[in-house]
């Protein structure tokens, strides 16, 4: 075990910074039950069941334990269409008759028993809990058929599993006080284990690795104080995104703030468990983002800690002199700030985003960039090739310049002359660090 350790270790420190690795080790070790709840999609666990039981394999050999849930969506549309049982849904959730409830519950144990023989096979001891979870009553028996509404959340089997060092292997079934099996939908069973749980991480494992804007890109972050009414708006956001959303906002309004949800795929997990910027798309309640028209004098203290604690180096005395301020975003607890001058042809210039390493775990960077490109959608900017945020930046931006230690970027400057004009501002401009890095 000291091995294993150690090379899991080793690799942490490569997904991040070791201060990265180091961290998010101390802040999940502290309770085990608490760690994190893993939802996995029903598609996840029939594609890429290999690579899904060696991933949480990692963890397990880190001594972190997750309560893993799981559904059977896919599968079970498959054995019902063979065994000529029509699928009739109501509401998004599936009629569940006796004549669908034969065919789930095999379908069922079997995905379950499946995903806890690939642990097994990876040297992790897992137990699979397919029923005493979930006590129900019947949703509206006449409507749905044998489909749960959760009553009550018995944790006693999940426990005991993490305490004896076990992954627990959760299926979505529920039973009634008499012992009626129930089928419950995912989502709603790991709404409702979420919520007695109350974990440190929430995390959503799905093919597409995150939620996609109009462009089929990754959404980094969705913070729904911010974004969500906006989103729900855009033509592009329909059907089951719109649906995970509202799931997701009903599920976080219960939990305390600082809460999140990260949707992201099996081989980023590692990725998004311990790293600041994560990968997939992290949804909270966030912060609201507050704009400004300039500097204060109260705001300038505050301003130089944020920046120089986020760039690692001392302001110059002389920075806010003469400032030509478009706008300035923060966040309310001031852990993320993007400042924009004016620039070429009146263009916003964003001279600085600064984010402390807390704030970019809590998924506050990336919602103050959607607020920066919801504000300004024709933008550039610049950043130092050794910069730890460029290879970032080079997945947000959609034109980008490499000259010798510097890469101009910009997002909504179509013609080629502005952009060669901002490309030029962008690199001559001032050092605004007492002393300038050597790269």
């Amino acid at each position: 075990m000291a091995e294993i350790r150690k090379i899991v270790n080793q690799v942490l420190s490569q997904l991040g910074t070791s201060r990265e690795a180091r961290y998010y080790l101390r802040q999940y070790s502290q309770d085990d039950l608490h760690f994190a709840v893993i939802k996995i999609g029903g598609a996840v666990l029939d594609e890429q069941l290999g690579p899904l039981a060696s991933a949480l394999a990692f963890l397990a050999n880190l001594g972190l334990m997750p309560i893993i849930l799981h559904g059977a969506g896919p599968q079970l549309d498959v054995a019902l269409s063979e065994a000529s049982v029509p699928t009739v849904k109501r509401d998004g959730l599936r009629v569940t008759t006796p004549e669908v409830m034969e065919v789930a519950r095999p379908v069922i144990y079997r995905a379950n028993r499946r995903l806890v023989s690939a642990l097994e096979d990876q040297g992790v001891r897992a137990r699979g809990i397919q029923h005493g979870v979930f006590v129900c009553d019947y949703l509206d028996r006449d409507a749905y058929g044998l489909v749960g509404e959760v009553r009550e959340v018995d944790l006693e089997a999940i426990r005991e599993a993490v305490q004896r060092g076990i992954l627990p292997v959760v299926a979505c079934l529920g039973e009634s006080p008499t012992g009626q099996v129930m089928n419950i939908n995912a989502d709603i069973a790991a709404r409702e284990l979420i919520w007695q749980v109350e974990p440190h991480k929430i995390i959503f494992l799905t093919g597409t690795g995150g939620l996609l804007d109009e462009s089929d890109r990754i959404i980094s972050a969705i913070s729904l104080r911010t974004d969500y009414e906006w989103l729900v708006e855009q033509d592009w956001v329909h059907s089951g995104m719109l649906l995970k959303l509202e799931q997701i906002a009903q599920l976080l309004s219960k939990l305390p703030d600082s809460a999140s949800v990260s949707i992201t795929s099996v081989e980023n997990l590692a990725r998004e468990l311990f790293t600041h910027r994560g990968a997939g798309t992290l949804i909270r309640v966030g912060e609201g983002i507050v704009e400004h028209g300039g500097f204060t004098e109260e705001m300038k203290p505050d301003a130089v800690r944020l920046l120089e604690q986020s760039f690692g180096r001392s302001l110059r005395d002389d920075y806010f002199d003469d400032l030509d301020v478009e706008c300035v975003l923060r966040s309310e607890s001031n852990g993320a700030m993007a400042i924009v001058l004016r620039g070429v042809d009146g263009l916003p210039y964003l001279d600085k985003f600064a984010v402390t390493p807390e704030a970019q775990g809590a998924g506050l960077g990336a919602a103050v960039w959607q607020a920066l490109v919801h504000r300004c959608p024709r933008l550039y900017w610049r950043s130092r090739t050794r910069n730890p945020v460029t290879p970032w930046y080079f997945e947000q931006a959609e034109t980008s310049f490499t000259d010798g230690n510097w890469v101009a970027f910009s997002i909504g400057v179509e013609d080629f002359e502005q952009l060669r004009r901002c490309k030029e501002d962008s690199l001559q401009r001032a050092e605004s660090w007492v002393e300038a890095p050597d790269a």
